[in-house]
């Protein structure tokens, strides 16, 4: 059974249960031919014994025939054609008369009569249909009538309706079966299709889908959900091999050059000023390749979180203040003016722990693409449908030809505030798509030498 297919399964289980009620349907369909037999029999049998009562004349000593010819119809006097066998007995059982085709046989007298109205008996072999009835004369019994009928015909009848049906039996359910099996594979031809499209997925290859089968049934749904999966994992790798290829890239760089100053270092004896020059230089590429692992988790991290986002009211004011906190070591020594948002209190639906990570990013841009003494302004402004926060700067701005490509991953626009190559252009990145996530709009507007505006919009 373990070892069964899970279509011939299905096929088995199938089967069992058609076999029993087949074999009950079978059961009551022989029961009530035979039922319907036997009830023929015993009509003609009642309806024979109330012509005999009425050619009878009783007495207190007992009873009389009246009509002798009654003896010489064919059904008394032939064992051909459907043979009525009559019998006549006194209270104690002593023969009287009987029908001439019963020859040199009797009946079987039952003393007492049993509570049973009709009986199967035999003569010699032959199986016979009988009953026994009182003959009263007032209320008093007198004697018997017994009267049978032959069950050869209707014997006959049934056995041949049980062996059609020991024949039919197991006919039906091979060919069920084989029917069963069929419909089974074409059931589970989904589960088919999911085998195949496993087989044909590795790590290399997750573009194969599982097709999705007509009927939107429990399969339908489980292909759906297996497809969902599959794009899930899909996205989860692509995303491990879009992390690898860009920290390959971006580390190698500076790795390389963290190698070649230690390798220079250690050539020669050197001053000291020099060493610390030098050992400062790795520090701030270490720390850089830091701040781009950082960058590349949390890119990776959301790429894929629209679930995990926590949207709620969230008040906008203290969420802009502690970004410019965070920023105010490097605004105070590009002296910097900021000009503060307005008292009101504003509220947006959002998720607090990813607007401050796009705000930051964004005052972090604003300081470092401007210059000495430059402008930082925050506005927020809104109504009852939407609101809006502005940040603004009067620095170096971007050209047309990098503002088009200022979501790509790290690429930097060219900048006069930014030659020393801190920046490692994945801000804008994360930006982008953390808005994409909140459903926020996103709009940068620039002019070179003149500054940049960033919108968002809720």
């Amino acid at each position: 059974m373990y070892r069964l297919s899970y279509k011939n399964r299905i096929a088995f289980y199938y089967i069992i249960s058609t076999a029993l009620l087949i074999f009950a349907v079978f059961l009551v369909l022989y029961s009530s031919a035979k039922a319907r037999v036997y009830n023929d029999l015993e009509n003609d049998i009642s309806a024979e014994v109330g012509d005999l009562y009425d050619e009878i004349k009783t007495s207190p000593a007992g009873f009389i025939l009246i009509d002798e010819h009654e003896w010489k119809e064919k059904e008394h006097n032939t064992l051909d054609l459907n043979p009525i066998f009559i019998q006549f007995v006194d209270l104690q059982g002593n023969f009287i008369d009987k029908s001439p085709n019963l020859k040199q046989e009797q009946l079987k007298v039952i003393l007492p009569p049993t509570k049973e109205k009709f009986y199967n008996t035999n003569i010699n072999t032959a199986a016979i249909r009988q009953t026994q009835v009182a003959i009263y004369h007032n209320t008093k019994i007198v004697g018997y009538i017994l009267v049978a009928m032959s069950l050869e015909d209707a014997n006959n009848v049934l056995k041949s309706l049980f062996n059609i049906m020991m024949v039919a039996y197991p006919l039906i359910l091979i060919v069920l079966f084989g029917i069963a099996r069929f419909l089974a594979g074409r059931s589970i031809s989904p589960v088919k299709d999911i085998i195949r499209t496993s087989d044909k997925i590795s790590r290399d290859n997750l573009v194969a889908r599982i097709p999705l089968p007509a009927n939107k049934d429990e399969l339908y749904v489980l292909s759906e959900t297996i497809n969902n999966l599959l794009d899930r994992i899909e996205n989860a790798i692509e995303r491990e091999k879009q992390f690898t290829s860009d920290a390959s890239h971006e580390l190698r760089t500076p790795l390389s050059v963290i190698k070649g100053t230690l390798e220079v270092l250690i050539r020669k004896p050197r001053e000291r000023n020099e060493y610390e020059e030098k050992i400062n230089y790795c520090i701030n590429e270490v720390n850089r390749i830091n701040y781009l692992v950082d960058q590349l988790l949390l890119l990776a991290r959301f790429e894929n979180q629209k679930k995990s986002i926590q949207m709620e009211q969230v008040y906008l004011n203290p969420i802009i203040h502690e970004a410019l906190l965070r920023q105010s070591g490097n605004i105070q020594v590009q002296n910097m003016k900021i000009v503060p948002i307005q008292n009101q209190d504003y509220y947006a639906n959002t998720d607090s722990y990813l607007l401050s990570i796009i705000i930051d990013n964004l005052i972090s841009n604003a300081v470092k693409y401007s210059g000495m003494g430059s402008t930082l302004s925050i506005t927020v402004s809104g109504n009852e449908s939407t609101t809006k926060i502005q940040i603004a700067d009067n620095g170096s701005g971007i050209s047309k030809e990098d503002l088009k490509r200022i979501y790509d991953r790290f690429y930097r626009a060219k900048s006069e505030n930014n030659n020393d190559g801190k920046g490692i252009g994945l801000g804008l990145s994360i930006v982008k798509r953390l808005c994409s996530l909140l459903d926020i709009t996103i709009t940068i507007e620039s002019e070179e030498n003149k500054g940049t505006t960033v919108t968002l919009q809720f």
